[in-house]
């Protein structure tokens, strides 16, 4: 059992630091899936690494007002991120971008400090706001000193260009072009990335105790959805969906039970 968990958090330390194309493919390997005979219903059977998928404390949520706590004392969320060397990788699973090892900025939440270490994005959203579900979701994930995590989560609208990602535009059309190969996961340079908006003022956001919600499923994760909801275009999830086999270019995992769980929410009053 110690043997498991040991291996279990090595491997979600390779996936949160991305520095592995092995690791990444011994997990498309497992061969999980968003619909059918290996889509979540049955992530936790697939493999004894999943089994974490069929815990009690598993996201994503539905923010449903009925189980929300306004909190009264509203602590924003302290984000401080730089402009480093990045790479976009297609994961299989879905389009991330990986900081090559280095601390891309923290996160501070009630004094501990979680490292940013890489972002995601999945389409529509996996979490829900009083039911509604939206056409995108960006995770950013961060990870402390003693291996816990913490993710914040963005929600997207149909608007205009989301400014981040056109930032990095003619890179997911390049990784849409090139040719993936078993022994190598795809992805390409993107140079410094500029993250410096993602340090913009946090008025309000929703907070929870979950799990990552994709294999492996590790619970205990901190979950921060933040309650401004941005813009992306259309053609702009098109191309997040592009690179991604038909297995996965929808690739939110469907909402899990509460259990009993509080959701928090923390707003400015104006």
């Amino acid at each position: 059992m110690a043997l498991r968990v040991s291996l279990l958090m090595l491997m979600v330390t390779l996936l949160l630091v991305g520095s592995s194309a092995c690791f990444v493919e011994e997990l498309k390997s497992i061969g999980f899936t968003y619909s059918g005979a290996t889509g979540p219903q049955r992530w936790g059977r697939l493999s004894p690494y999943f089994s974490a998928c069929n815990g009690k404390r598993q996201s994503p949520l539905n923010l449903a007002k009925d189980h929300v706590v306004r909190m009264s004392n509203f602590k924003p969320l302290t984000r401080n991120y730089l402009a480093l060397n990045a790479t976009l990788y297609n994961n299989g699973f879905n389009i991330g971008v990986h900081f090559d090892g280095q601390i891309a900025g923290t996160l501070d939440i009630d004094g501990k400090n979680y490292n940013l270490k890489q972002l995601h994005w999945h389409s529509p959203s996996e979490h829900r706001i009083n039911g509604v579900q939206f056409p995108a979701e960006l995770h950013l994930v961060h990870l402390a000193d003693d291996n816990s995590i913490a993710v914040v989560a963005t929600l997207f609208q149909y608007g205009k260009n989301d400014s981040f990602i056109s930032q990095i535009k003619d890179q997911l059309a390049e990784l849409n072009e090139e040719v993936c190969r078993r022994d190598k996961d795809a992805h390409v340079p993107l140079g410094n990335i500029d993250m410096k908006e993602f340090d913009k003022k946090t008025r309000k956001y929703w907070r929870y105790v979950g799990s990552l919600s994709s294999p492996p499923c590790t619970e205990n994760v901190v979950w921060n959805i933040l309650g401004k909801v941005r813009y992306i275009s259309k053609a702009q999830i098109e191309a997040l969906k592009a690179p991604l086999g038909v297995d996965y270019k929808n690739n939110a995992r469907p909402l899990q039970p509460l259990n009993g769980r509080k959701i928090e929410l923390f707003e400015e009053l104006s």
